[in-house]
């Protein structure tokens, strides 16, 4: 995992409709950036839901959702369209900035070892520095304890 006051690296990736977000988009905005493994996969839904039944909160924040994972431009846009997914998804199926945020790891399912994308979040600030890393997030849990973080630094 990356480290706490250090720069986040840059990225520009296709969201669920095709445009290019870049990182540099939102300076000058916290980020939360988060790391996913699958599109429609029962945790993936349920934080991403989870974010979405927190978004009023962000917003009032100012503060920007991202979600990343490797599902195409097309997944990504049925995953939020079946659940009304109110933030930014974007598709990284080239493992840009999943290899350059570090969460690109060996994972074991049903005794297999394989590569994939462990679950976890970057918040960005305004500076585009890295200020918290939550590595191994639950799905449930993860969106309401960003925003208890954020209203603590409030």
């Amino acid at each position: 995992m990356l480290e706490v006051n250090t720069k986040a690296p840059a990225f520009t990736l296709q969201d669920k409709d095709g445009n290019a977000v870049s990182l540099g988009d939102f300076f000058g905005k916290k980020v939360v950036l988060y790391f996913y493994p699958k599109d429609n996969t029962p945790g993936c839904t349920r934080q991403a839901c989870a974010f979405a039944n927190s978004y009023n909160g962000f917003q009032k924040q100012d503060v920007v959702v991202i979600g990343i994972s490797k599902d195409s431009v097309v997944s990504h846009e049925k995953f939020a369209q079946k659940h009304s997914l109110p933030f930014i998804l974007l598709s990284d199926p080239d493992l840009i900035a999943i290899q350059a945020y570090d969460v690109w790891k060996e994972k074991k399912l049903y005794g297999k070892v394989g590569m994939g994308v462990i679950r976890a979040t970057y918040i960005i600030d305004e500076q585009g520095m890295i200020e918290k890393v939550m590595p191994k997030v639950k799905p449930d849990t993860n969106a309401q304890e960003i925003l208890e973080y954020l209203q603590g630094k409030g």
